[in-house]
């Protein structure tokens, strides 16, 4: 089977997902829409937002398989707008996107399975929700209902900053996202994100990743989209997989199933290992960034293959194979991010062996022919190793030989897990 496939999305996540589907002896053509530097051979300039251009595109070139990146084009309704015109595509349909898009659809659907997570309430009016935090105390969690580019969770470790989280989360920054506010219990423990393919009635879980949110080291300073990445976590095993694949995974597909909207797509289930089992933190709803760094890193199966036994509803068939070894993601971003940052920052990547890692493009264009950033997060760094060690050496190494001025990075990715 020859197959045309577009990637829709401009991040480090697509870059990922291009440098594998790329690996696939089934791939006949390949176009990332919008795409950045790093996906320069393959990009077309069409933004992730226009759904009509989109489509059209789609039929002209005839797409066999469209595979979505970001959570805006799925919140706005890609899947079912493709599907309408007869076109074949990978992620969940606008109604299963509010599993992300909606804070509080999400933990209705999770109250509905019975799955274990944070004690919550949620608020359209700010004095009710400031009521609510005085009487429950913090530490607590204050979260944005909608989609806010993952910075509109505040855990707040005290009354104060809880407080003022919800003045900052309902005065209109976040814009409709933030017209309601979930209060949760805060729980202690030891996060891990668990990306799993699913097919609306099967799912498979990926490797586990730990993810670094905050944009310091230490976990100091302002939430990012993520600052580095590391898999597997040492603190996963094969027993606490068992229990979220049984106790979570599975329930959620079959309530979704039953209201009648099935997830297919990527389930990103964002868990927190307490001591009293694995609770779940949040739902995502597409491939996360800079997670898909390290899965794809170490994924061995043809992800094309995965992802076209999705759309089958065939994914119990296909049996993935993954890498033993561990992969580090560093993320360099430009200075000032996740606030003001540069623009249009000269960057020169050093000529890389292709087994000493890979540089995956996120906030990257080229200006006159020459590569500069164009984003807050713009290169995530990635190596692999025969353990945690190695890993994280390789890719500090690799790290050491970009030239980014007024970049940072995080120095600590990974030291979690040794």
């Amino acid at each position: 089977m020859s197959i045309k496939v577009l990637i829709v999305g401009s991040g480090g996540r697509e870059h990922a997902l291009a440098w594998k589907i790329a690996q696939s002896p089934q791939l006949e053509k390949l176009y990332v829409a919008p795409g950045n530097a790093g996906t320069g051979k393959w990009n077309i300039p069409i933004a992730v937002n226009d759904l009509d251009s989109l489509v059209k595109f789609a039929q002209k070139e005839q797409i066999d398989l469209t595979v979505v990146g970001p959570e805006e084009p799925l919140s706005l309704g890609i899947v079912d707008v493709f599907k309408e015109a007869g076109l074949r595509i990978f992620g969940p349909t606008q109604a299963a996107s509010q599993l992300e898009g909606s804070k509080a659809f999400a933990k209705t659907v999770m109250d509905k399975a019975n799955i274990p997570t944070a004690k919550w309430a949620v608020f359209e009016e700010p004095l009710q929700a400031k009521d609510y935090i005085k009487k429950i105390g913090a530490p607590c969690v204050v979260k944005a209902d909608g989609l806010a580019a993952g910075k509109g969770v505040i855990v707040a470790e005290d009354l104060k900053t809880a407080l003022d989280a919800v003045d900052e989360i309902m005065d209109g920054k976040f814009g409709n996202a933030g017209r309601k506010v979930i209060i949760e219990e805060f729980l202690e423990g030891q996060e891990v994100s668990l990306l799993c393919f699913a097919d609306g009635v099967t799912a498979c879980p990926m490797v586990p990743v730990q993810d670094h949110k905050r944009a310091l080291d230490g976990d100091q300073g302002l939430n990012t989209g993520g600052m580095g990445t590391y898999s597997p976590p040492p603190v996963w095993n094969s027993s606490i997989e068992q229990i979220v694949c049984q106790d979570i995974l599975k329930p959620t597909l079959e309530v979704m199933k039953q209201m009648g909207i099935p997830f297919q797509g990527v389930l990103f289930i964002g868990l927190i290992l307490t001591q009293s089992g694995p609770k779940v933190l949040e739902y995502n709803v597409r491939f996360g960034d800079p997670e898909t760094q390290v899965v794809m890193a170490r994924l061995q199966s043809d992800l094309l293959s995965v992802l076209w036994a999705c759309t089958e509803e065939k994914l119990a068939e296909v049996e993935l194979k993954w890498s033993d070894e561990m992969a580090v993601c560093v993320v360099m971003a430009a200075l000032g991010y996740p606030q003001t940052y540069e623009k249009g920052i000269l960057l020169q990547l050093p000529q890389i062996v292709g087994t000493e890692g890979i540089v995956f493009h996120a906030g990257t264009s080229f200006e006159n022919g020459k590569l500069v950033s164009s984003g807050g997060r713009v290169l995530g760094v990635t190596s692999w190793g025969k353990n945690l060690v190695e890993a994280r050496k390789n890719t500090y190494a690799l790290v050491e030989r970009i030239d980014f001025p007024r970049s940072y990075y995080r120095h600590d990715i990974g030291s979690k897990g040794l």
